[in-house]
């Protein structure tokens, strides 16, 4: 793998578009990048291909349903089928299912996303404004946080920040629920300049006293929990600090003058509006973006020629985000080689990608309890992976983000990846069952089967390599997969024609069960081979 570096600049890339940049782009993207999605922008430009990709305009999503209603636990409020975030109630036992239900509902999204970033942005933002479900408490909230992120996902980042400042979920994580003017409570304060806005760069100096001033003018914000159904987060004139608020050098010695009774809530306006003066926000995101979608090493050719003119560009778009990543995803940095296959996946990548990628079938919308059910498996493979969504390690986000100097490589390590290949092999041999004999599993033979020619041993390999990986792999590995899995156990092994003939008469004679049993625990052994190898690891 070469090392990324800052080659290519931010302008436009106009070298070929085929499917080896499709694959790229839609790796980053999107979760996986299936075959038919390939073929479809392949077929496209890059502008349109781009323009597609960051139209996510679609309605909100259906909301989650009652999926857990069994012969131990029936909700009283909410009948199976219905959704829960109507219901004005909750004990333990509600709060733990609907928790499960709000995780399963989101897998799913992922695993039928459209062809958009939108799944993409709704993961980048819930890692930027990380709150944990297990702490919240309240599955309603965290349904309600997720339909934000997803309504900002490509909007204004400043109304994002505003948003983000009211809502119940993010009010209960950061204590901002307890911020009254006698007892000031600097958390979300700190947070919002620390992992927020301005970051903790070089061009960072923001100070205590700057906390302290921000948690004065952030008194007052509660959560409005009358209704359960409606919970939000509301202004409360008798709880703010009405005195004037000092800041430092960093934000020029602003005072943010005190407000009176509900004038008071426009400070936070004041509040955001000197903020988002400061240019290090600009760069703070465009860093973070940049970490996600491209590569974890920001050195100083990449900080003056690519991070500061994205910068430049969220500025002069009033901080709208969509922008930024047209700049960004269609710049030839993104496309240049270094860049392809140098990111390590992360377990949302890696597991809801390889269900997308090899188009593993799930239940349908109707079939709700099994569709959950598996959603939840496949959540519970994730959390095991170290990626838990809904519940990261901190407010932080995953250290994979930015702890330096592993960061991706966090992902990796003696836990993870036996996990990561025991899920491989379990996804290829066996699946994970449900009872009526569902199942969510690779059928290798269908997957062989979209190939453009599976009854050639070595354009299937090639082909296969092509789809699942972001690099070729060597001369020697394919020879070892074509002689030592395909024509393993073949008299004669070295002629291609065995396979092919096989293949073949597995088309023309589907009810052979010795030669489609002979066949598919080929094509099984072939892709598990391929998904336990090191550059499977990669996107």
């Amino acid at each position: 793998m070469a090392t990324p570096t800052a080659n290519g600049s931010i302008k436009k890339y106009r070298g070929k578009w085929n499917k080896v940049q499709t694959k790229h782009l839609l790796k980053r993207t999107m979760f996986g990048a299936k075959k038919e999605d390939v073929d479809f922008f392949a077929s496209q430009s890059l502008h349109k291909t781009i323009e597609a990709l960051l139209n996510t305009e679609e309605e909100i999503p259906q909301p989650p349903l009652n999926n857990y209603n069994d012969d131990k636990y029936s909700d009283p409020e909410i009948q199976i089928g219905q959704t829960w975030i109507t219901a004005n109630k909750q004990t333990g036992m509600e709060i733990g299912r609907r928790r499960n239900s709000f995780k399963s509902w989101w897998l799913a999204l992922m695993i039928n996303q459209n062809r958009t970033i939108k799944e993409k942005m709704v993961l980048f933002w819930h890692n930027h404004f990380s709150t944990e479900t297990n702490v919240v408490d309240n599955a309603t909230s965290s349904y309600k946080h997720n339909v934000l992120l997803r309504q900002y996902a490509l909007g204004n980042f400043k109304e994002m920040v505003k948003a983000i400042t009211y809502d119940p979920c993010m009010l209960r994580y950061l204590n901002g629920n307890n911020n009254v003017r006698k007892a000031p409570d600097e958390n979300y304060g700190r947070e919002l300049q620390e992992l927020f806005t301005v970051g903790k760069g070089s061009g960072s100096h923001y100070t205590e006293a700057d906390v302290k001033a921000a948690a004065k003018v952030l008194t007052g914000f509660r959560i409005d929990a009358k209704s359960l159904s409606n919970i939000k987060g509301i202004f409360d004139a008798s709880r703010h600090d009405e005195t004037d608020k000092q800041f430092s050098s960093f934000y020029n010695n602003t005072i943010i003058k005190g407000r009176k009774g509900k004038d008071g809530e426009h400070e936070l306006d004041d509040l955001l509006n000197m903020i988002f003066a400061q240019e290090e926000v600009s760069k703070f995101i465009c860093r973070k973006l940049y970490r996600f979608f491209v590569y974890h090493l920001i050195d100083e050719n990449a900080e003056k020629n690519i991070i500061e003119p994205l910068a430049k560009t969220f500025r002069k778009n009033n901080y709208e985000i969509k922008p930024v990543l047209t700049q960004l995803l269609s710049s030839r940095h993104f496309f240049d080689d270094n860049n392809k296959g140098c990111i390590i996946k992360n377990p949302i990548d890696f597991s809801v990608g390889l269900c997308r990628e090899y188009n593993v079938q799930f239940p349908n919308n109707d079939d709700y309890v099994d569709l959950y059910a598996f959603c939840l498996t496949l959540q519970q493979q994730t959390a095991l992976m170290q990626q838990n969504i809904g519940d990261p390690p901190n407010v932080a986000g995953w250290p994979a983000y930015y702890q330096e100097p592993q960061y991706d490589k966090i992902w990796i390590n003696s836990d993870t990846l036996p996990k990561r290949n025991v899920f491989t092999d379990r996804m290829i041999n066996n699946g994970f069952a449900r009872p009526a004999n569902k199942k969510i599993i690779i059928d290798a033979v269908a997957f062989a089967q979209a190939l453009s020619n599976p009854s050639n041993p070595e354009d299937l390999i090639n082909e296969s390599i092509s789809l699942l990986y972001m690099m070729d792999l060597p001369d020697k590995e394919k020879q070892y997969m074509k002689e030592g899995i395909l024509l393993s156990g073949l008299q004669g092994m070295m002629s291609d024609h065995y396979w092919t003939d096989a293949w073949n008469k597995l088309t023309t004679k589907p009810d052979d069960a010795a030669n489609k049993k002979d066949v598919t625990n080929k094509l099984k052994k072939l892709y598990k081979y391929l998904m336990n190898l090191p550059q499977y690891q990669l996107c």
